[in-house]
């Protein structure tokens, strides 16, 4: 691979990563709800799941999906109703990790890092999108000749990191607003803002078609 390849992939990566989605939202709604640390956790999820979903397209699964309209029809509900679970959960929720700052993270009620990891991980696993996006793009990026298997860490590796990077920005931002979050009833808005942006999500996803077939 190239590094003017490299860069231009570095650039799309940047972008996507950046732009406000189920993930990003997860992790910011994390950072309000169990703290900035913790949240990371289910960024690293998301993180696995970036790799899963690269590793689906190489596997030239993305191919099938993008034919089938059976397959893409199943993995677009299951995502849609995760992403509804997770607004109808969000909506309900009363956390607020920046109500007390002395509070230990770790704090009794709070979700395990390995639950707030597989939220993180389904979110990416359940996107069809994703899968297609690899699917489209991986090839596009690809050096013939060259061992595929070390291109596809490279490239993956770079999306993930971004992936994380763009997290972590939302996270800071969340915390920066803290005081804002003091108020339990803009607090409570906050929850309800979150959980009907997900659900919102959820039946966007139902309305994607597969522009690949």
């Amino acid at each position: 691979m190239t590094w003017s390849n490299w860069l231009v992939f570095c650039g799309v990566s940047l972008f996507m990563a950046f732009t406000p989605g189920p993930a990003v939202l997860l992790a910011v709604s994390n950072s309000v709800s169990v703290g900035p640390r913790r949240a990371m956790w289910g960024s690293l999820g998301n993180a696995a799941g970036v790799f899963l979903v690269s590793a689906i397209a190489m596997a030239g699964l993305g191919v099938l999906l993008s034919s089938s309209a059976t397959a893409f029809m199943v993995l677009k509900l299951a995502g849609a109703a995760y992403l509804v679970y997770l607004g109808v959960r969000q909506w309900r929720s009363g956390a607020n990790a920046f109500a007390d700052t002395r509070r230990s993270a770790g704090e009794a009620g709070a979700p395990a890092p390995l639950r707030l990891f597989g939220h993180g991980l389904t979110v990416a696993l359940t996107n069809p999108k994703s899968i297609l996006f690899f699917s489209a793009l991986f090839p596009q990026f690809l050096t013939p000749g060259a061992p595929v298997a070390e291109q596809f860490f490279v490239l993956t590796a770079t999306f993930a990191a971004f992936t994380m990077l763009s997290h972590a920005f939302y996270v800071l931002v969340a915390r920066t607003m803290k005081q804002g979050f003091a108020d339990v009833r803009r607090v409570r808005l906050f929850h309800r803002i979150s959980g009907t942006a997900f659900v919102l999500l959820g039946l966007g996803m139902l309305r994607l078609r597969n522009r690949l077939a």
